[in-house]
């Protein structure tokens, strides 16, 4: 949610209230925002790219990419609590091997965080589960 800030013409963000739940709606909830911060949460100055943690962090040889994998590995583990099946889950985790083999190599694993969103597909994989097995947590797409 973005307020204006009375006492200065800037914007300030104010911290998203995600829930701590295990049912569905609750881990949506999760992994759409952290879907969001690994690949889209800032715009490239400019151009109307959108980047994320997963392309900036990566930027940091090694750490970087361990990192990001982490943070990608947390959206299958998610995913496994919400009881997919596991082709869908081995289905996930070969979109995050994938996004990290490619990232270890200088400069095109980079370029490749910009077209191979490991952490967006994931997300969709998901969301197709729960739109089909807990229709009423479905959202509208807009």
């Amino acid at each position: 949610m973005i307020e204006p800030n009375p006492s200065t013409s800037r914007v300030q963000r104010m911290p998203i209230d995600l829930p701590i739940g295990n049912d569905p709606a609750s881990i949506r909830r999760r992994l759409e925002a952290m879907e969001q911060l690994l690949e889209n949460a800032f715009e490239v100055p400019g151009t109307k790219m959108r980047v994320g943690l997963d392309a900036i962090v990566g930027l940091i040889p090694v750490i970087g990419d361990l990192i990001t994998t982490a943070m990608g590995a947390w959206i299958v583990w998610e995913a496994r609590n919400l009881g997919l099946p596991k082709w869908k889950l081995w289905r996930m985790a070969g979109n995050v091997a994938f996004d990290t083999a490619i990232g270890v190599v200088p400069v095109v694993g980079d370029a490749a965080d910009f077209l191979f969103r490991s952490n967006t597909r994931n997300l969709k994989i998901v969301k197709r589960h729960l739109d089909k097995h807990h229709p009423a947590q479905r959202t509208i797409e807009g």
